[in-house]
């Protein structure tokens, strides 16, 4: 039932019928942490890797056909999502993810052992090291296959944002009749259309996009054929560029061999980028989902403005309560998000020398940020905001009553008689209305004119001077508020 393994610390028993090997089963009883095991989707980048490089290796004759054919198919099953029991190892460990490099190296072997005839643990046959591991060190071929699993989670995450932006900008459109109260410092402020507010919500969302994509960006270069410390000794000259080829066709993704191999494998600034491209968008994604609680809040005694879409009861005691549970759930993630951030960044500078040892746990957080932020933002999408009601009603009521319609009227009366106007009206409970026609300033049909809520709600108001917005210099336009995704 078992089969004994030998490494330079001694024997092993690993069961007879294990596809992993003595340094996974070593790393299996040394990281017992997280209980999370590594991504599926980084073990399948990884099998990608070696398949590339199986292939590249066979073309520069370095390794047999009939091996190296193996070692191919075997690492396509793997890519393909076979074998995953046999890939258990905690996501946090040591090591700066060897037992990860050696645990794929380990399967791939043993099943093109199994492909070739032999029985699993025969390493003269084929060899994790010798073999599937031919011109690589985990120093390359896993940030290599970090790069690749992250550009496939980011583009899920652009999608899931894209359709969010979608969504906010159709409500924009939809609320673009509807005035309501605008707010400073939390305190009653002039008008402002829902529509805008809503328009604004997906121009940020839009910049977030643009600011992910264009980090992930920067995963599509690689250090594959660096080897241990970027020098690439036991690569050769060939390796890299054959390896490459064949990884961008069977991944389908553009990838680029860094033009300094040293410095890609020292540094991973990338994933510090990335880090902080969704540190940005998960804060503002955040005030967001805040904005919507508040202005959702009641619905008899709060602000009541909107009605968030009813998902489940509020309350174990309270009838009839209805909570915004899915805002509540965005926030939350965006707070983890931020903690991950932090981690990322504190992971970066504790690379030393040659090797950013950290890897592990950088790899976590990103993933966990990425997952959490692609569920989080669909449900925010399909579970709320598409189903928001404007109560346009109570956006008039309360608009009625705000002082900041006082606003409008500084050019006309000046700042010290609407002051004055708001002093009394805010001390007797009257309306900005009641007060202007009980003081004779101005008549009922001028205050009509020229308290128009929603002549409040565009430049210059309702006595605007006719001119229009100054054109935007050709170097800025679209910097904020462009649609098109970085490339």
């Amino acid at each position: 039932m078992y089969r004994t393994e030998q490494d330079l610390l001694g024997f092993l028993d690993i069961p007879a019928e294990a596809y992993y090997g003595i340094h996974t089963a070593r790393s299996r009883e040394n990281f017992n942490i997280t209980g999370i095991p590594v991504d599926r989707e980084i073990i399948m980048s990884l099998a990608l890797v070696k398949r590339a490089a199986a292939l590249a290796n066979m073309e520069l004759g370095r390794l047999e056909g009939d091996k190296g054919g193996a070692i191919a198919r075997a690492a396509a099953e793997v890519a393909e999502g076979n074998f995953m029991e046999q890939f258990s190892l905690d996501s946090i460990q040591g090591g700066a993810g060897t037992s990860i490099n050696m645990n794929v190296n380990e399967v791939i072997a043993n099943r093109a052992i199994e492909l070739l005839g032999g029985q699993k643990g025969d390493y003269g046959i084929v060899s994790p090291n010798d073999h599937v591991n031919m011109a690589q060190s985990t120093n390359d071929v896993l940030p290599t296959a970090i790069h690749i699993a992250l550009l496939n989670k980011t583009e899920r995450l652009a999608d899931s944002l894209g359709g969010l932006i979608e969504a906010l900008g159709r409500k924009a459109e939809e609320f673009d009749g509807v005035v309501k109260t605008g707010r400073t410092h939390l305190q009653d402020a002039v008008p402002i259309r829902l529509g805008q507010e809503f328009s604004a919500y997906s121009a940020v969302m839009k910049r977030s996009l643009n600011r992910v994509t264009a980090a992930a960006g920067g995963l599509r270069e690689i250090n594959l054929g660096a080897t241990a410390v970027g020098t690439g000794l036991n690569a050769g000259r060939r390796f890299s560029g054959l390896a490459l080829e064949h990884l961008c066709a069977i991944t389908g993704h553009r990838l680029f061999r860094a033009v300094d191999l040293v410095d890609a494998t020292q540094n991973q600034d990338v994933l510090l980028e990335l880090s902080g491209a969704l540190r940005e968008l998960a804060v503002m994604l955040s005030k967001i989902a805040g904005d919507l609680r508040l202005m959702s809040s009641g619905p008899r005694c709060g602000f009541g403005e909107m009605t968030l879409p009813e998902v489940q009861a509020g309350s174990s005691i309270m009838p009839g309560k209805i909570n915004p549970v899915i805002p509540e759930t965005v926030n939350q993630v965006c707070f983890q998000v931020l903690g991950n951030d932090l981690a990322v960044s504190l992971a970066m500078q504790a690379g030393q020398l040659e090797l950013n040892v950290m890897s592990p746990v950088t790899v976590y957080n990103l993933v966990n940020s990425l997952h959490l932020l692609t569920n989080a933002i669909a449900a925010f999408d399909r579970r709320c905001v598409r189903g928001i009601k404007a109560n346009a009603g109570r956006c008039g009521q309360l608009v009625e009553k705000s002082l900041g319609l006082l606003t409008a009227l500084v050019p006309r009366i000046g700042y010290k008689e609407a002051c004055s106007a708001a002093r009394e009206a805010g001390e007797r409970g009257d309306s900005p209305v009641e007060v202007l026609l009980r003081r004779n300033l101005l008549t009922r049909e001028e205050l009509a004119e020229l308290l128009s809520p929603l002549g409040m709600t565009t430049p210059g108001g309702v006595e605007g001077d006719g001119g229009s917005l100054p054109a935007q210099p050709a170097e800025f336009q679209n910097i904020r508020h462009n649609s098109e995704v970085v490339k």
